[in-house]
């Protein structure tokens, strides 16, 4: 027995909708990678940009280069309770950056000062957040 034209029709019916929502859910999907993709390039344009002032005056072309700190070095990186020792710094660097003179008490598992390496755990508590 055949099915009665209103049933074949809602069948039909239904499998464009589908059709349409998995075509809708693969533009999305489509859209939302490219926009993720323009927004890591337009980071690391604005990161890696040489900002330009005019700088006036007599000789040459008048404009200055300037470039801003690099992202992610030790002057960027905020004083925390918790601070994860970078390359390059020492305890003497760290306690003038964040206010802390009493890191080596703060900290027993410190016995020697001057050992201090990158990826060396400390606890602080910070007077000054740069």
């Amino acid at each position: 027995m055949a099915a009665p034209p209103v049933e074949a029709a809602s069948r039909r019916g239904r499998g464009a909708r589908a059709e349409l929502c998995a075509a809708a859910v693969s533009a999305a999907d489509a859209a939302s990678w490219w926009c993720a993709v323009a927004l890591v390039a337009l980071v690391l344009l604005g990161a890696l940009r040489a900002e330009t002032v005019d700088g006036g005056g007599a000789g040459g072309d008048g404009v200055q280069y300037f470039r801003g700190p690099r992202l992610g070095g030790p002057a960027a990186r905020p004083c925390e309770e918790v601070y994860v020792v970078g390359e390059g710094e020492t305890l003497h660097t760290i306690s003038d950056r964040c206010g802390d003179p009493f890191i080596v008490e703060r900290n027993p598992h410190i016995h020697d000062p001057d050992d201090v390496f990158p990826g060396l755990v400390i606890a602080l508590r910070p007077t000054k957040n740069t």
